[in-house]
């Protein structure tokens, strides 16, 4: 048995639609999902070479990471770096083969040589916890206003929090590196007790490791293959200190997103040349 969906003018077709991905949660309960926030997630990677984590077998089967998969439609633009989502067809399409969580590109396909986003993803170690994520984000969102930038909080899924900044497409890969790592290290030496930019494990403690090296992060809206079926959500800073990731997951999301749309899509597009 298979489901049919006509996605902006596109057949879609999904195999096996009520297979269990989740506890309670279909594969064709998850390409819902998707098409619910269609506008969030398409914003996250449109035209932006994008690599998919495929779950065929939903939570309790393995990972599958593929840049550019077989039998891609004529429609949809495939590359050896990725697939360039340009339509929520394209989401759709990704999903029904049991697309979980979509690994974008910083760079879009205009202009592949100048990342247009800062990526800093705050993941907590051993012996921490989510909370701890978040005064080591606050800390970080200082030193963004301090050097002009603003900075979007989102949760990873799990227990980390991830912080991008849009910016114009105006520097080099190693510059926004460069710029990443910077700011690593300024939170770094400002919460030497709480944070870490350590790269190996056994260096890092029971501290927030704070991953400047990151290049593809799991977009907003993306699906964590965990019993709860929790998203990364984006949230306002106002909301971060009483967040809790296990309220934002495929059941609740599309209300949320329904109430208040993608709360990044207006964010500034910011310059480095102050952190620079």
């Amino acid at each position: 048995m298979s489901l049919e969906l006509d996605v902006g003018g596109r057949r879609i077709v999904v195999s096996n639609p009520d297979k269990p991905y989740f506890p309670g949660i279909t594969k064709a309960d998850v390409v819902r999902y998707f098409l619910a926030v269609g506008d969030g997630i398409l914003a996250a990677v449109r035209d932006r070479p994008t690599m998919l984590e495929r779950w065929p077998g939903g939570m309790s089967g393995r990972a599958i990471f593929q840049r550019r998969p077989r039998d891609v439609p004529a429609w949809l633009r495939a590359e050896p770096d990725g697939i360039y989502p340009a339509e929520l067809a394209a989401i759709a399409w990704a999903a029904s083969l049991g697309t979980l969580r979509f690994h974008p590109s910083p760079v879009r396909a205009v202009d592949p040589a100048h990342p247009d986003e800062l990526r800093i993803d705050l993941d907590p170690q051993p012996g921490t916890g989510f909370a701890d994520a978040v005064a080591v984000a606050r800390e970080l969102r200082g030193l963004l206003e301090a050097h002009g930038l603003h900075g979007c909080p989102k949760t990873s899924g799990g227990r980390g929090v991830h912080v991008t900044v849009p910016i114009a497409p105006r520097w080099s890969w190693e510059e926004v590196a460069r710029a990443q790592a910077a700011l690593a290290a300024a939170v770094v030496a400002r919460m030497p007790r709480a944070a870490t930019a350590e790269r190996h494990k056994r260096d890092r403690g029971a501290r927030v490791y704070v991953d400047h090296g990151q290049l593809l992060i799991a977009a907003a809206y993306s699906i964590r293959p965990v019993e709860r079926a929790t998203v990364s959500a984006p949230l306002t800073w106002e909301e971060l200190d009483a967040a809790v990731p296990e309220d934002f997951d495929v059941r609740t999301m599309p209300a949320r997103f329904a109430a208040v749309g993608d709360l990044h899509a207006d964010a500034p597009v910011c310059s480095l040349e102050g952190l620079l």
